[in-house]
């Protein structure tokens, strides 16, 4: 999912969260999962209803911080990584890189 500057609210089980991400895969809902729990927030999750049995299952993530927006929270490098040893950037949320250097900028000659 593209980070995104909308803080979008909602209900998981009866508890009000602000929506991390929205159908989306294990692996995925997997990893935000232990990523936000690392940095001391309380997720919740919910199943997504399927059409039919072959389809996937899908599931959407909320946090029940209501301050928390991903965008800021890693644009004013405010998470951390699983190893707790680096910030997280948008290629390390985005899962398309390990490498956690803060620049969002790639320097070029």
């Amino acid at each position: 999912m593209v980070l995104g500057g909308k803080h979008l609210f909602g209900s998981i089980n009866d508890t009000r969260v602000t929506f991390i991400e929205k159908k989306i895969e294990e692996d995925r809902k997997n990893f935000l999962k232990e990523l936000l729990e690392k940095n001391d927030f309380e997720v919740l999750i919910q199943e997504d209803k399927r059409k039919s049995e072959e389809d996937p299952q899908l599931y959407t993530v909320g946090v029940t911080d209501m301050t928390f927006n991903p965008t800021t929270y890693i644009f004013q490098r405010r998470l951390k990584s699983l190893d707790g040893e680096h910030i997280v950037n948008q290629d390390y949320w985005n899962q398309k890189s390990e490498d956690t250097k803060p620049q969002y900028w790639k320097n070029s000659k």
